[in-house]
């Protein structure tokens, strides 16, 4: 059996492990990321980019649709299925290049295989032993299902549905967060019949229970069907379509039935109970600090309990290259990293919510919500939602929850506010372009700041 050493070695080549080998190369470690796929996992090849890009095939299909509340004679004469993938595989393969360049750049050597963590700093693949000083498990996670329900045939998860090559006439979506949904805007917007069947009683039931109203309204308008408070019982398929069951007695036919039940943990089979790792649930439990409860083993990404998304990964991989590296960086706040639903409208928010807040700091938590409708980016967009500040009592912003089309874009100012803890009164001086939608936030803040102008306080 033959070996070989680095300082760090990683197990998981995704936002997580990336990231953590190309920090840990900068500062001048010697690296081996192990990775079974390709480089760059589940967000790139299967999650965050080809779900995006789908939407905003779907984005141009409404907008062909709608031409005409702008003047602009269009038609939508029908989806090309085949061309939506052609445009959404080049963008994964262009950025898949650069991250294989990127890698090359910084002299991290990267075996393909799948590794499994032996005990100590060590992770075998194919016979081989792969020892560092520092050992990062970054496994990722997958697509789960519900007990008794399998996945195959017209029973499928979001891998399957990013690589449909056909466009279902009725789909039923088991599951209104984020996968949920933006999948039933996708596949609305290309003329499906779609129904969000979801178990609590809103959809994205992570967020605010404002942006879940917002949504909801929006897609009642868009004649996206959802059944909140109601849970599955179980589905029959054929060669038909599929017959999903709910508790309330109902049934609903459909081609597909899309499970976006949420992911979980990607740790079996790697090794990890055998070594000693503490886990919970599936999970890898680790400190504030990232650190396993086995010396110089850490671990980053979707395996760690909390958010499962590829920017906090991707932090988590700085974090942890900085931290053993001897920086001292700063403890990641779990709650300062921005949450985006790339449905139509977009959901956005970052912070605490109002149930949250008033949990925190009491009941005199102060709320501002600006409706887009005062906002004129957004009515040249022909965009509804609005905007919700929170404001701890007497103390800074400490929630931001924004719903509207293209408010994903509109969180990289509102982390910035809530993580540097600013006050109503440091935002509202700020001057904000106009007409821009970031106006709207600058409105909100004037508002909380005592000096409302578009608005009656």
């Amino acid at each position: 059996m033959s070996d070989a050493g680095a300082d760090l070695v990683i197990l998981g080549g995704g936002s997580g492990g990336y990231a953590a080998a190309f920090r840990a190369a900068e500062l001048g470690q010697s690296v081996i990321l192990i990775e079974k796929d390709k480089l760059g996992g589940t967000c790139l090849h299967r999650g965050c980019i080809p779900t995006k890009a789908l939407l905003h095939a779907a984005e141009v299909a409404d907008t062909a649709r709608e031409g005409e509340q702008f003047g602009v004679k269009t038609t939508l004469e029908g989806v090309d299925i085949a061309g939506v993938h052609k445009y959404k595989d080049g963008v994964i393969s262009r950025l898949y290049k650069g991250l294989q360049g990127l890698a090359k750049a910084h002299k991290v050597t990267v075996v393909e295989g799948t590794g499994t963590f032996v005990g100590g700093t060590t992770v075998e693949v194919d016979g081989t032993r792969y020892t560092g000083k520092n050992l990062v498990l970054a496994t990722g996670s997958y697509s789960k299902t519900l007990p008794g329900l399998e996945l195959g045939g017209r029973i499928i998860a979001s891998d399957e549905a990013l690589t449909l090559d056909w466009i279902p006439e009725k789909v039923v979506v088991l599951g209104g967060g984020v996968i949920g949904v933006e999948f039933a805007s996708v596949w609305a917007s290309f003329g499906v019949d779609v129904t969000i069947v979801e178990a609590l009683p809103r959809l994205v039931p992570a967020e605010d229970e404002f942006a879940s109203k917002q949504l909801e309204r929006a897609f009642r308008r868009r004649k996206i069907n959802f059944k909140t408070g109601v849970k599955f019982t179980g589905a029959k398929q054929d060669e038909n379509g599929v017959t999903v069951s709910l508790e309330s007695g109902e049934t609903l036919e459909a081609d597909l039935l899309l499970v976006a039940v949420g992911r979980g943990p990607n740790t079996a089979g790697h090794g990890y109970e055998e070594a000693g790792v503490r886990m919970e649930r599936g999970f890898v439990i680790t400190d504030e600090r990232l650190r396993t409860n086995l010396p110089n083993v850490y671990a980053v990404g979707d395996i760690v309990p909390g958010l499962q998304l590829a920017h906090r990964g991707f932090a988590q991989g700085i974090f942890v290259a900085e931290e053993i590296a001897g920086l001292e960086p700063k403890a990641i706040d779990e709650a300062g990293i921005p949450r985006v639903t790339y449905s139509h409208p977009e959901v956005a928010s970052v912070g605490l919510s109002e149930a949250a807040a008033k949990e925190r700091y009491g009941s005199d938590v102060q709320t501002f919500t600006y409706d887009l409708a005062g906002n004129g980016k957004s009515q040249i967009l022909k965009t509804s939602g609005a905007i919700k500040v929170i404001k701890a009592p007497d103390g800074p912003v400490v929630g931001l929850h924004l719903v509207g089309d293209r408010v994903g874009e509109l969180i990289g100012e509102a982390q910035l506010i809530y993580n540097w803890e600013a006050f109503p009164e440091d935002v509202a001086p700020l001057i904000h372009a106009h007409p821009t939608q970031t106006e709207a936030l600058g409105e909100a803040h004037l508002a909380l700041a005592g000096k409302p102008l578009h608005v009656h306080s």
